[in-house]
């Protein structure tokens, strides 16, 4: 982790991806992140595969650099702890729908009477001012609600979904980017505030980007779709012997792999040399490469790219990614011993930070396994963390 945010406190409320995804980041910058879970703990805990039934791979994949400690938020005694913790701290994030919130008495108001500088993050599934506010949501839910699940339609046209849990993951960006901006308003002025980041409008302001398109004039010129992400022949292209992803993308890629294929009267064709008919008419080219790409094996067309600057690359399958020459070079996937999992393989922080101080990542929590550090540290004795045990507003450390 690095130190860039080291001294800031965050307490994570979330589950499943989206929270935990999002304050883990903030961990990898080196917040203090403590994650406060139910006495059963993060649903995710239990998705498998895992060696143990509450250490799975998916939780242990967005819960490094994290304390853990169980409050029972529904009694008095797991709300006054939770009151106490929330002084110490620079950022609350949930990721559980507002009355849920306001209900177990935890909402931004309540928070804020505890300590008016609070960076207070709520990221639902759908914004508090809409009719959807109380409305249930998971990742498939969104992906079907924004748009996305019809844009990535099959060739029959069926919407699908994505074999990733994208809605949670854009959010979780967004929740992290979203922490960062408060923190800074909160060095600068001293105040607190209050951040909403649902997954609805967040992925589609993400998808809209591009796909918004005609619609983005008023009045419109059109529906909505950007025609070069939307064409059917935007795919891997086929090989002689499997399939290679190709983009020549501006006007020189374009007038190189015409030459490249040896069709130098296409480098003269208006669709290539022109950018906005090219823009308009990208189907037309693109279908031009499917002309070519099977004459040659995936190895032979990487030798000839390979000598030009047109984009390409093999089509990798996930498990190929682990032996990845450019992955291992970077140290991607790295090896660690869990102090209860054993031997584990992990994806590092994306990030490379240079000028700051970095030390070890802290492996993802047992549940519960700071309840006594931390009880401690807000001044609790022993006996009284006994006392909270048999009454179950924190579970037995396990």
């Amino acid at each position: 982790m690095y130190a860039i945010l080291k001294g800031v406190r965050v307490l994570d409320l979330s589950t499943i991806v989206l929270g935990p995804y999002a304050s883990q980041m903030l961990g990898d910058f080196g917040a203090e992140v403590i994650k406060i879970e139910s006495p059963d703990g993060d649903l995710f805990r239990a998705v498998r595969p895992g060696r143990s039934a509450k250490m799975g791979a998916g939780y242990m994949n967005s819960n490094r650099n994290k304390r853990s400690i169980t409050l029972n938020l529904k009694t008095e005694e797991g709300k006054q702890l939770f009151y106490k913790l929330a002084k110490t701290a620079d950022v609350i994030v949930h990721n559980m729908r507002n009355k849920t919130a306001l209900k177990l008495g935890i909402g931004y108001d309540d928070v804020k009477a505890h300590n008016p500088e609070i960076i207070y993050c709520g990221a639902q599934g759908f914004g508090e001012a809409g009719p959807l506010a109380d409305a249930p949501a998971y990742d498939d839910i969104i992906q079907a609600a924004s748009g996305f699940a019809h844009l990535n339609a099959d060739a029959e046209g069926n919407p699908r979904y994505a074999p990733t849990i994208i809605a949670d993951k854009v959010a979780a960006h967004q929740l992290a980017i979203a922490v960062l901006g408060g923190l800074v308003n909160k060095f600068r002025t001293g105040k607190g505030c209050f951040i909403e980041t649902p997954m609805f409008e967040g992925l589609i302001s993400f998808i809209m980007v591009e796909q918004l398109a005609n619609q983005s004039f008023v009045p419109s010129e059109g529906g909505t779709g950007y025609e070069r992400m939307n064409s059917p022949y935007r795919r891997p292209y086929p090989t002689r012997d499997g399939f290679i992803g190709l983009l020549p993308y501006s006007t020189k890629h374009w007038i190189a792999f015409f030459k490249l294929v040896n069709h130098p009267e296409l480098t003269e064709w208006e669709l290539v040399t022109d950018p906005v008919k090219r823009s308009a008419n990208i189907d037309q080219l693109y279908a031009k490469i499917f002309e070519f790409t099977p004459s040659k094996t995936t190895d032979e067309w990487c030798e000839l790219l390979g000598k030009t600057d047109i984009p390409h690359t093999r089509v990798n399958q996930l498990d190929y990614l682990l032996e990845n020459e450019h992955l291992k070079a970077v140290g991607f996937f790295e090896e660690y011993e869990h102090p209860t999992e054993g031997t584990m393989r992990r994806i590092r922080s994306p990030f490379t930070i240079e000028g700051v101080e970095q030390s070890e990542d802290l492996p993802s929590p047992r549940l519960g396994e700071a309840n006594e550090s931390i009880l401690k540290e807000l001044g609790l004795e022993t006996e009284a963390i006994r006392q909270l045990e048999a009454k179950g507003v924190i579970c037995l450390n396990e």
